[in-house]
């Protein structure tokens, strides 16, 4: 199975956007014991603002360009260096990407992306992806690694998509607010009801929210791909997930005849 992980600043840092070394630690741990057992995995990683934020002593995300860049170039490097260190303990080598919109949009970049992406899983590496903010401009504004993962598991022909996010998967409504509120566990149809349970943006370190996430789950599942949003406090989650076990929400990807 080729199997796409995205995970979000809250899930890799602390609120003061230092980075949750206990976690972190734990999710490579699983990936590389997942792709040991065969499988081929790509992680999608955000936090590189986040984590900049906090390596910069900065009090709050940064809402000028020039300073989220300067962020996102510190926080990148502390990124690639955990997991470089992390994976290289299991025997597992990464790789960094890092994409613009261009890079995705374009048909002869993208065709270029995916053959470079192909090769590295050939070659048995483990890619890690982000966002290119440092040099982006746009991007930086209205880009999310939710969309940019579904984008990457749509050209890479991923069999699924595992969001891990700071809330166990889709709600009838915000459970932070709503004591009544319900885990959706299966989407076999994303509907406009469904869109409309996705509330506001996500944490302050970070860009997303569940409008993004279902907006990827709209991309995978019309590409026929499976999509689970999972609470990523638990990486081991992740093995349930791979044994088919109902965890977090499953959105059925649209199966062609």
């Amino acid at each position: 199975m080729r199997i796409v992980v995205k995970v979000g600043t809250s899930t890799l840092a602390h609120p003061t956007g230092l980075l949750n070394i206990r976690r972190v630690e734990a999710l490579c741990k699983v990936l590389s014991d997942i792709k040991n057992a065969g499988h081929e995995v790509i992680l999608v990683s955000s936090g590189a603002i986040g984590m900049g934020v906090g390596k910069l002593s900065l009090k709050e995300r940064p809402t000028d360009v020039p300073t989220k860049q300067a962020a996102a170039a510190v926080g990148q490097c502390e990124l690639m260096y955990t997991y470089d260190k992390l994976f290289t303990e299991h025997n597992h080598t990464v790789a960094q990407v890092l994409l613009t919109g261009s890079d995705v949009e374009d048909d002869t970049r993208r065709a270029h992306f995916h053959n470079t992406m192909t090769r590295l899983l050939e070659l048995g590496a483990l890619p890690v992806v982000n966002e290119n903010d440092t040099v982006g401009t746009d991007e930086i504004v209205i880009g999310d690694n939710d969309t940019l993962s579904a984008i990457v598991a749509v050209t890479v022909h991923a069999d699924l998509l595992v969001l891990l996010t700071d809330i166990d998967g889709l709600y009838t409504a915000d459970p932070r607010v709503d004591a009544e509120a319900r885990l959706i566990p299966v989407v076999e149809t994303l509907t406009a009801e469904i869109d409309a349970l996705a509330g506001g943006r996500g944490s302050a370190l970070s860009t997303g929210g569940m409008v993004t996430k279902l907006r990827a789950a709209h991309i995978t599942t019309e590409a026929g791909i499976d999509m689970v949003i999972a609470n990523g406090a638990a990486p081991q989650h992740l093995y349930q997930i791979m044994d088919g076990e109902r965890v977090g929400t499953l959105f059925l990807g649209r199966k062609r005849t």
